[in-house]
């Protein structure tokens, strides 16, 4: 029968959660790599379900796209980790558990977040994702969404934000959320279509226009219960 999407979600999940653990077995005893492994539990695994989903779309093989789904959920613990930090966000607790730096210490925070930052780009240089020119893409592209042009930019403006002392206008509200997380939904919902651009031309389009919309809702819908809470 029709597998439900929740279903659907669900399974991604726990091949997605199967390929970080594989990533992160046999590395050192150390408060840092627990704290890698740590970062990457829980969560709906959305990013992740929006990279599989989009390659079956596109007839990647589902043993090409795992690694680079895996690597995108690598890097976004890592910016939540960071996030959380007090000199960004300073939180306590995130999916309600401890955020890393409570559970361990700032600097094995700011540690196993590079770490996780630096694992995904080493996942996505695994030759199993397909040949060189395919993954240097890939390496390019999540550079460009995860630093001065998407993420890292987004988090800046966040901050800047909370101190403006005043509202931000749609257009601000529009740059930094496409920023924080609309850049990385339109990173892993294209990533597919790059072993063959020409032949799926017209639905990379609609792929990326989806992954910049959800992710924008994704942060408006976050930072609106932010505010709520403040409130």
């Amino acid at each position: 029968g029709t597998v439900s999407f929740p279903e659907r979600l669900k399974a991604d999940a726990a091949r997605v959660e199967a390929a970080l653990d594989a990533a992160l077995a046999g590395l050192a005893d150390r408060p840092v790599i627990h704290a890698m492994r740590y970062a990457v539990q829980g969560g709906k695994r959305l990013r992740a379900f929006l990279v599989l989903e989009s390659s079956r779309m596109l007839g990647v093989d589902e043993a090409r796209a795992l690694p680079v789904a895996a690597a995108v959920e690598a890097l976004h613990a890592y910016s939540l980790v960071h996030d959380d930090l007090p000199a960004m966000d300073d939180d306590d607790l995130r999916r309600g558990q401890p955020t890393v730096h409570v559970k361990w210490d700032e600097a094995t925070a700011i540690l196993a977040g590079d770490a996780l930052q630096t694992l995904a780009f080493g996942l996505l240089a695994d030759p199993a994702v397909g040949p060189a020119e395919t993954r240097i893409a890939l390496v390019a592209g999540l550079a460009r969404a995860s630093g001065a042009e998407g993420m890292v930019l987004g988090q800046a403006l966040d901050i800047a934000a909370e101190t403006a002392g005043r509202m931000l206008t749609l257009a601000e509200i529009t740059e930094l959320q496409a920023g924080k997380t609309g850049a990385d939904h339109d990173h892993v919902c294209v990533h597919g279509e790059i072993p063959d651009r020409r032949r799926h031309s017209g639905r990379d389009g609609r792929c990326r226009h989806r992954g910049q919309a959800g992710g924008q809702g994704c942060r408006c819908r976050k930072g609106h219960l932010r505010l709520a809470s403040r409130a």
